[in-house]
């Protein structure tokens, strides 16, 4: 039996009108929404044959029709007309996100400030991404001889797009090939290795398309950089004035200068829900002579919160370390989040 538009029509009408009074629909009031262009007998014998094929249920012999799990996958799929979002609507959902990071900001500072003064070392919080975001798939849509818009979905499903003005004139022919040669080579890396890729695909198109091709890298690179950013909240750096292992002012202000200027380079767990590292440990120069304790705990969307204390040696890890695990229950709870899974202690 034929779908018809006739019977398309009657099936979003019954879709449309069941959503919103969540009651069976008749063939009176489907043709009243039909303004009067068909009948009611033909919309009883359209509705049998929607029945028929699957489209729509009907819960008793008197009653009206309901659409089935089947008649709503055509509907979405289909029939469904896309609706915009009012100015106010819009306007809600900016301020809501607004919010959401304001808020975020806000918990950071207070925290970093709360902890430090708790501790009397300096604290740093963060939030930051569980996992790295690459390229998933990238996309050229031509838009004329000398324009283009590169288009980028990341791993996190998110979509970014630019206008690209090129540099010397692309055929649309040769974009199938420069979308294969993106989706094949830069995608799932970081942006580092999508710039150190680049060089070596210039052998496999034209010089004109490899000047596009560096710019799409740019772009997404640029993009997920811009992704991956997290933010970093320094309190209480004065409070290594106060202890005797900073008394040197050069010693002091080195590591003051590595909390200003380089805070983003502070130890990040990836993992774990609490890593102390101790002197020679730390990675960064900076840090050879301190130790660092930061406790991990969960934001949600994708993104964890960081806390954590920067000190002497001699630090009393496991007050500062009990501590920290207070704030990061207490900040999860404030998110409405779980904790990552406790490891066990080695």
């Amino acid at each position: 039996m034929e779908l018809t538009e006739r019977k398309r029509q009657i099936l979003k009408v019954v879709v449309e009108d069941f959503i919103h009074t969540a009651e069976p629909v008749g063939s009176k009031a489907i043709a009243a929404r039909m303004g009067g262009s068909v009948s009611s007998a033909t919309i009883r014998n359209e509705l049998s044959d929607l029945t028929e094929l699957g489209y729509l249920e009907q819960p008793h012999t008197s009653a009206g029709r309901m659409p089935s799990p089947k008649g709503y996958r055509l509907y979405v799929n289909e029939l469904m007309e896309q609706q915009r979002l009012s100015m106010a609507e819009t306007e809600r959902i900016h301020q809501a996100l607004q919010l959401k990071m304001e808020e975020l900001d806000r918990l950071l500072s207070q925290a970093g400030r709360a902890v430090s003064a708790l501790v009397r070392y300096p604290a740093y919080a963060a939030a930051a991404r569980r996992t790295s975001v690459t390229a998933r798939r990238f996309d050229l849509l031509p838009v004329d001889s000398r324009n283009c818009i590169a288009v980028m979905m990341n791993s996190d499903s998110k979509v970014h797009s630019k206008l690209l003005q090129m540099q010397l004139q692309v055929g649309a022919e040769q974009f199938p090939g420069l979308v294969n040669l993106l989706n094949q080579h830069f995608t799932g890396i970081s942006p580092n290795k999508m710039h150190q890729r680049l060089m070596p695909a210039a052998e496999q198109v034209s010089p004109q398309a490899f000047l596009l091709l560096s710019q799409v890298v740019s772009f997404g690179a640029e993009a997920l950089e811009d992704a991956g950013q997290r933010e970093v909240v320094i309190a209480g750096a004065r409070q290594l004035l106060k202890l005797p292992e900073f008394r040197d002012a050069d010693k002091a202000h080195d590591l003051m200068s590595f909390l200003a200027d380089s805070k983003d380079d502070l130890p990040m767990p990836e993992h774990r829900e609490m890593e102390i590292l101790i002197g020679p440990e730390n990675v960064e120069e900076a840090l050879k002579d301190t130790s660092v304790v930061v406790a991990s705990y969960n934001i949600g969307d994708n993104m964890r919160g960081l806390i954590g204390v920067v000190g002497p040696t001699r630090m009393d890890y496991a007050a500062v370390a009990a501590r920290l695990s207070g704030f990061a229950e207490g900040l999860a709870r404030l998110f409405g989040k779980e904790l990552p899974p406790k490891e066990e202690q080695e």
